[in-house]
């Protein structure tokens, strides 16, 4: 298996000379983190087998959410984390996408553009759902970026997990139908709408083609089940990066191969393509330093979750603690090293200093 850090370290410096004076420090970071995860530079543990006294090196992880090797480990514990947020009704996954005509404007300018996407759709979502002909009260969402196909193509989108309700004026639960929540045509409408009249209070609307303004944006709905079913489906993309290791198959000739399955055909497709494109396909999807990538609006902002005791008594229901059962029987696992070769624990002995930077 092909990892990316491996692309990194043969490719590297030859894209860094090209393009390092003009790359944003997020890119820049992404690059050294993934270079220097789980490796002596980083520093980390000694184990030895209390046995057949084997030793192993254990190395510390960059912690950059970026990377394919610590990315994925955390789901579990942000599952758990949500489970005050659970409310026992049907939930919706609903994705609005930015159209083609903004991403050359989007890539360049990731934090305003992103920021919009999020307002102006949340925005949206929150205004139809408002409407009495559809459910006539406050939702609760929270949404996460995603901004790649599995290409590693640039297309920005929102998935949002919604309530089948919401909190009326009066205090009172409205429930969706079980199978439609709002009208995704009048959704497109107004997510456009109000992006459009976001975009214009800065610099950027004059580079955009208005031709845009006249077409039908993409928004996506569709019920995906309980509160805890829709939580866990969120959670893998939460955490998920724009490519994990073991779809990589091959670094070969300065040419990267990788698998990925046709969203259409769900069926493995195979692209080669050259190293300095891999990674720039890559590095387009780090996000901005410090930017938060998932948001919660509604009844699930911070500033609204006192409401959620309302909406439980309402409903006549508790809050869930069921989220993350696993959460305890994992950390047992982590607890007990055990030597590779004889199976027999392992026990720490020392610790090796970082020679470059300590994790963030």
């Amino acid at each position: 298996m092909v990892e990316v850090a491996e692309i990194f370290r043969a490719h590297g410096p030859e894209y860094l000379a090209k393009y390092g004076e003009r790359m944003p420090r997020a890119h820049l970071r992404a690059m050294r983190d993934i270079e220097q995860c789980r490796t002596p530079v980083l520093g980390g543990q000694v184990y030895v087998c209390t046995k057949c006294d084997e030793r192993r090196y254990s190395y510390h992880s960059c912690k950059n959410r970026h990377c394919p090797k610590c990315g994925n480990d955390q789901a579990e514990k942000w599952l758990e984390e949500q489970k005050e947020l659970l409310l026992p009704v049907e939930h919706f996954l609903v994705t609005f996408t930015l159209p083609e005509e903004l991403r050359r404007v989007a890539r360049s300018n990731q934090e305003t553009v992103y920021n919009i996407l999020f307002r102006a759709s949340s925005e949206a979502l929150q205004k139809l759902a408002t409407d009495e002909r559809f459910i006539g009260g406050r939702v609760g969402m929270v949404g996460v970026l995603h901004t790649w196909t599995r290409a590693l193509i640039y297309h920005p989108h929102v998935h949002y997990i919604v309530t089948g309700g919401g909190l009326s004026e009066k205090g009172e639960w409205k429930r969706s139908r079980e199978d439609f929540l709002v009208p995704v045509r009048a959704l497109s409408g107004i997510f456009r709408a109000k992006f459009r009249d976001l975009l214009k209070k800065t610099e950027l609307f004059d580079q955009v083609d208005g031709r845009v303004w006249k077409k039908e944006w993409v928004v996506h709905s569709e019920p995906v089940g309980n509160g805890e079913a829709a939580f866990k489906y969120l959670a893998p993309y939460v955490f998920r990066v724009a490519i994990s290791n073991n779809r990589i198959l091959k670094l070969e000739d300065g040419r990267v191969t990788f698998k990925y399955k046709d969203s259409a055909s769900d069926e493995t497709r195979f692209c080669t393509v050259a190293a300095e494109e891999f990674m720039r396909r890559f590095l387009q999807h780090v996000l901005p330093e410090r930017f938060v990538k998932v948001r919660y609006y509604g009844l699930l902002s911070p500033g609204n979750r006192h409401l959620l005791k309302r909406v439980r008594e309402a409903l006549g229901a508790r809050a869930s603690g069921s989220v993350a059962s696993n959460k305890d029987r994992a950390t047992n696992q982590r607890e007990t090293l055990r030597c590779p070769s004889c199976g027999n624990e392992m026990k720490l002995i020392g610790t090796l200093s970082a020679r470059g930077r300590e994790p963030p």
